[in-house]
C-alpha cells in the first residue's frame, strides 16, 4: 500500500463530472442532450487522462 505523501493531490473525476454537466447543459440548448453528455464526456475524460499522466511524473 502507498503512503499517504506518494498520493496525488489532482482530481480529474472533478473535471469529468464537470465537463459531463456542461455538456449535457450545452446539448440541451441545441436540442441534443444525448449528443451534448457523449461530448462532454469525451473532453472529460481526455483532460483526466493528461492530468493523470501528468500526475505521474
Amino acid at each position: 500500500m502507498s503512503s499517504p505523501s506518494q498520493r496525488s493531490d489532482s482530481a480529474g473525476g472533478f473535471v469529468l463530472a464537470v465537463s459531463l454537466m456542461i455538456g449535457t447543459i450545452i446539448g440541451l440548448v441545441a436540442g441534443q442532450p444525448s449528443l451534448g453528455f457523449l461530448a462532454g464526456l469525451v473532453v472529460g475524460a481526455a483532460i483526466a487522462v493528461m492530468i493523470w499522466l501528468k500526475g505521474r511524473r
